[in-house]
């Protein structure tokens, strides 16, 4: 296959991760021109469970019955709820946007495990932090180019709780799942959530859009590659590469799905403006301060096991 202790290997794996969660934002939108934002996140979510189905088949019995609730608290959190907040999300602000706010995530990371999971309280952490959250602010009120008394900050909050969803999850997986290979926690969390959204789907007009509308076909397609790529494939290669390398090395990813998301934005003519970049510049410099301190943190760590 791939030697994954290549660096170059390493690398080209990490920006093709990028690359595809980047592009998620723009399939998103791709898949809103004919169907609506519950239709879209439940036809990525029942596809993933489909495309994941041969993993749940095989690994059915290594579950163990302590394990369910859990890894369906973790569907819920890491999957399901997210995937409904940036289609609802993205009936509004650009696609671009959504990515930008995307990169909160490791952000929220730390200040859900400060308050609820015992991380330590760090100055250089409190930094990232503040910065982060300017970067934010500042984001929401740049928005499409608009002020803040519009929509674009009530849209951009939906981001902003699914970015929320993602941290408290990696925090409840690390105490509550620890045990559990992280590929069988995203493919059981599908197998209880899958049926549910697929229940919901044929419950609405889906299938008369598809008969009735000429461009559903292809804007399903679309969905398609989000639920496959964006969801499935892109879960299986982050586990392969967190195997390898450092959480440093592999959270860089955060830094590049932006630039892909902009990318998409710019060629599908949403509007780009310099605040935009300065904007998403201040986020992941706070990102790249809360990474460094969590380095120091382990360093520091290593050397006291070492002393001891």
């Amino acid at each position: 296959m791939f030697d994954l202790n290549k660096p170059l290997v390493q690398w080209t794996l990490l920006i093709f991760l990028a690359f595809v969660w980047g592009s998620s934002f723009i399939l998103m939108k791709r898949g809103l021109v004919s169907f609506d934002n519950t239709q879209v996140a439940s036809l990525r979510i029942l596809i993933s469970f489909i495309f994941l189905s041969p993993i749940i088949i095989k690994n059915f019995k290594k579950i163990e019955r302590s394990q369910w609730s859990p890894i369906f608290i973790a569907g819920l959190l890491g999957s399901g709820i997210p995937a409904f907040l940036f289609t609802k999300a993205q009936t509004y602000i650009s696609s671009s946007l959504s990515g930008m706010l995307n990169s909160l995530v490791p952000l929220f990371t730390v200040i859900i495990g400060l308050l609820f999971f015992g991380l330590k309280l760090r100055w250089l952490k409190i930094i990232g932090i503040i910065t982060g959250l300017i970067g934010a602010i500042g984001l929401l009120s740049v928005g499409g180019g608009f002020n803040l008394n519009n929509d674009d900050l009530t849209y951009g909050v939906y981001v902003i709780l699914a970015t929320i969803c993602y941290a408290v999850n990696i925090n409840f997986i690390k105490i509550k799942l620890a045990e559990v290979n992280s590929i069988n926690i995203t493919s059981f969390g599908f197998l209880l959530i899958g049926p549910l959204s697929g229940i919901y789907l044929f419950t609405t007009d889906f299938i008369t859009i598809l008969q009735t509308d000429p461009d559903a076909w292809v804007n399903f397609f679309y969905i398609v590659l989000l639920a496959v790529f964006g969801t499935s494939i892109a879960v299986i290669l982050f586990n392969m590469i967190i195997k390898k390398v450092s959480p440093v090395f592999a959270s860089s990813v955060t830094y590049i799905i932006p630039v892909f998301a902009i990318f998409w934005g710019f060629v599908d003519g949403e509007n780009i403006l310099l605040m935009h970049l300065i904007c998403i510049a201040v986020i992941l410099t706070g990102v790249y301060i809360v990474n460094k301190d969590n380095n120091l943190e382990k360093k520091e760590a290593l050397k006291m096991q070492n002393k001891n």
